[in-house]
Formats: structure tokens, C-alpha cells, sequence
């Protein structure tokens, strides 16, 4: 197949699971949230939800406001999940109030590492999913940074890791990460300007997952190219297209979903073959 062929799969996918971060929910110069930015993300998520499609949003943030409501700087463990407990109250309340302005019901889903690790506990949150789904509801889903140690110490990586499994847990055929850079490059593009763009990978193998870059992240999220390298194994192992786009417009999200050519597409190839709680627990230690 062409690219442009992949590109206009995209267009009647049905489960779609989008993914911002931290940096493109605030201001950088004041760390407030980005109001205007995230009414036009639920004004994308709603009308995809028109469409007929089931919508599911992955969001980061909640120590960010926290920080901001609290006035401190978070520097160990419990003050951050301090920070999470605040902000995750503040930001729901946000989005639910921008969702109701489009008639749309929302629900606060908070997940671990444990959530798919443990059969009974990821048993529980398909099911949750699965109801809420039925039940015409936009989860917004978040890492339960209030109890999980290792989420708030990063290695979730601004939610690109768990999105993908949340891509997993409501098997998603497509899923979205809204990031800071407009794709996958050979190189860091911030550090060398002779880096090339890619724009579809069909085969994800070794060669890409050396182009990841902790480098990438911004000073707000945590995520950089390796964590969503990672995500894009659990993805396309799924059988999920993946997407990595630049979420400064969040308008992409349309443009995406009308097979234009924003971002880097990863063709997704279901393996089932691949254990997905066993990735996790290694790659997450």
C-alpha cells in the first residue's frame, strides 16, 4: 500500500484514543492552562464523537496545575503527588465544564501500572471502558499520581506509555499522540538541523527505536521520542495505528482524521504473539 492508501484508512477508524501532554495544556510563561487551546480539543474530540465515533482522551497535567493552584515547587515524591491530588480536582472540573458545553458527558478514569499488569485489575477497567463507551461517555484518563510512585518519578512518560495501553485495554484502532514536534525524525531536530522527517513507518524494528531522543521533552511534560517509540511498540503490536502529530493546533486532529498528511503514521500489525503486561512490567521497572 501508499502512504496516501494508509492515510485514507485512517478516516473510518472508529475507536480513536488522543493523547496530550502537559506542554500543550499551559502557557509556558505563566503555567497556567491554556483555555483556548483546550476548548478547541474538546470542540475536535466532541465532533468526532458526532460522527459516530467512540472518543477516548489520555491527559496529562495534574501536578502542572497543582503547582500553579499551590504556588510551590514540587521537589520530592509526596509533594508532587500532593500537587497531582490538587490538580487532577481542578483540571477534571475544566474539562467537564467544556464538555458540557457540547453536550457531552465525561468520566475520570486513573490508572497504574498495575492496572495492566494484574489480569483482574486490567479485567475491571475494560469493563469500566466498555460501559462508559456504551454509554455515549468521553473518558479522560490520567495516571493515579496521587498513590503510584513510579508514574510520578516519569516512567510513564507524560502518558505516551499508558495511553498506548489504554489503546490496548478498549482495543482502539487508532490513537493520537499530541506532542511538541511534528513527528518522528532520524535526529533530534532541535539539535541538528540536517535531521529528516519521516512520515510513515510500516515496519517499526530496532532502526526507528534508535532515533528516540529523551531530548525531545519539554521543561513542562516529561515524555520525550523514547517513551513514545515505546508507546508505538504497544500500539502497532495491538494491531493500532499510531500518530504523532504537533499539538500547538490542535485542529490537526480533523486534519488527521480526513487522511491528510500531518505527523508520522505507524502502521499498526497485530502480533499476538506479544505479551503486553510483560512489556510493561519490563519496560517500566
Amino acid at each position: 500500500m501508499t502512504e496516501k492508501e494508509f492515510r485514507d484508512k485512517l478516516k473510518d477508524k472508529k475507536r480513536i484514543v488522543v493523547k496530550i501532554g502537559s506542554s500543550s495544556l499551559h502557557h509556558m510563561e505563566t503555567g497556567e492552562l491554556n483555555l483556548t487551546k483546550m476548548e478547541r480539543l474538546i470542540r475536535e474530540l466532541c465532533e468526532l464523537k458526532n460522527q459516530g465515533k467512540d472518543v477516548i482522551l489520555v491527559s496529562s497535567g495534574a501536578i502542572a496545575v497543582g503547582r500553579k493552584v499551590l504556588n510551590v515547587t514540587p521537589k520530592d515524591t509526596s509533594a508532587k503527588q500532593a500537587c497531582a491530588a490538587v490538580g487532577q480536582a481542578r483540571l477534571m472540573m475544566v474539562y467537564e465544564r467544556l464538555f458540557a458545553e457540547y453536550n457531552h458527558l465525561t468520566a475520570q478514569v486513573l490508572m497504574t501500572k498495575q492496572t495492566i499488569i494484574n489480569p483482574e485489575s486490567r479485567r475491571n477497567a475494560e469493563n469500566t471502558f466498555n460501559e462508559l463507551l456504551k454509554m455515549g461517555v468521553i473518558p479522560v484518563v490520567n495516571e493515579n499520581d496521587t498513590v503510584a510512585v513510579a508514574e510520578v518519578e516519569d516512567t510513564f512518560g507524560d502518558n505516551d506509555f499508558l495511553s498506548a495501553i489504554v489503546s490496548v485495554i478498549v482495543d482502539a484502532d487508532l490513537l493520537i499522540l499530541l506532542s511538541d514536534i511534528d513527528g518522528l525524525f532520524t535526529d533530534d531536530p532541535r539539535a541538528n538541523k540536517d535531521a529528516k522527517f519521516i512520515s510513515l513507518v510500516e515496519n517499526l524494528d530496532d532502526s526507528y527505536m534508535l532515533m528516540g531522543k529523551e531530548t525531545t521533552g519539554s521543561g513542562v511534560g516529561t515524555g520525550g521520542m523514547s517513551a513514545k517509540l515505546h508507546a508505538a511498540t504497544v500500539a502497532v503490536n495491538a494491531g493500532c495505528d499510531m500518530l504523532i502529530a504537533n499539538g500547538d493546533d490542535v485542529s490537526v486532529i480533523h486534519k488527521i482524521m480526513e487522511g491528510r498528511d500531518y505527523g508520522t503514521l505507524f502502521v499498526g500489525k497485530r502480533d499476538d504473539a506479544f505479551n503486553i503486561a510483560g512489556y510493561v512490567g519490563m519496560t517500566r521497572q
